[in-house]
């Protein structure tokens, strides 16, 4: 599964196209984001790739969860956020 990751100072827009492309290429995406700043963009970025694909019949849905990613060798707790489509 492709793996996008998302900081606070990303733009919604340019990750909702990034999620669209990738949806459209494999159906489904995994986007990690690590802070509350950064969960925010991703879950915009969710709501914006919606109403990009929403047109080609293609329904979004958004499976949230924990996990643990590593940087800069310490390990961090980051949002993971399953989309695919419905």
């Amino acid at each position: 599964m492709e793996i996008l990751k998302v900081s606070s100072k990303s733009s919604p827009n340019s990750v909702a196209g990034a999620i669209a492309g990738v949806i459209r290429d494999y159906g489904c995406v995994e986007v990690q984001a690590v802070g509350a700043g950064a969960t925010n963009q991703a879950l915009k970025s969710v709501a914006v790739a919606r109403g990009y694909l929403a047109p080609m019949g293609m329904d979004l849905v958004c499976i949230p969860a924990f996990t643990i990613i590593e940087i800069n060798g310490v390990e961090r707790t980051a949002m993971k956020l399953i989309v695919e489509t419905r």
